[in-house]
Parts: C-alpha cells; sequence; structure tokens
C-alpha cells in the first residue's frame, strides 16, 4: 500500500484551498511520517512541497436505534495531511478523468 490514500476534497478543505491556493489535503497512510508524505507528492504531482501537517483522526463509536435494536459500530481510524506547496504549483485532482 502507497503513503498516498486518496485526496480529500470536501467542502471545508475546498473552502481552505480557495483562501490558500497552495494548500491541499491527502489521506494517507498511517504509519507514514513528514518527510515520506513529503517525497511521495513530490514524486506523484512533479511539484514543490514546503511545508506536511499532519492530523490523526482516531475511530469513533456510533450508535444507531433500530426497529430490531441498538446497532453499534466503530468508524475507521485514518490520517490525513495538509499539504502547502511553493507558490505557483497546483495540483490538479481531475486532469486524467475524461
Amino acid at each position: 500500500m502507497g503513503i498516498i490514500i486518496k485526496p480529500i476534497v470536501t467542502e471545508k478543505l475546498t473552502g481552505i484551498t480557495e483562501k490558500f491556493n497552495n494548500r491541499y489535503g491527502l489521506r494517507v497512510n498511517p504509519d507514514a511520517n513528514k518527510l515520506e508524505i513529503k517525497k511521495a507528492v513530490e514524486e506523484t504531482y512533479n511539484v514543490t512541497v514546503i511545508d506536511v501537517n499532519t492530523i490523526n483522526y482516531s475511530g469513533k463509536t456510533k450508535s444507531r436505534y433500530t426497529k430490531s435494536g441498538t446497532i453499534k459500530g466503530k468508524m475507521t481510524a485514518f490520517k490525513k495531511a495538509i499539504v502547502t506547496l511553493k507558490k505557483g504549483d497546483i495540483i490538479d485532482y481531475y486532469s486524467n478523468i475524461q
């Protein structure tokens, strides 16, 4: 499994990208450190990374009440990386979609 799992395209991260044109969010492997994330982003997207901020999310328990009783489950834990690029560099997630 690679270091970069998938880009995060949510309303909150789209707002951050519009405010700061050189920041992008990625879901990454929980075992990866900042240097590995930086190297993987630079190799994958051919950009220059200035800074990497990481956030670890723990898996939260969820419960739901149904007709047959309570259903309990757990959301998966994951790691998110906010990557700051050199001014002028852009990551286009939709460039290869036709």
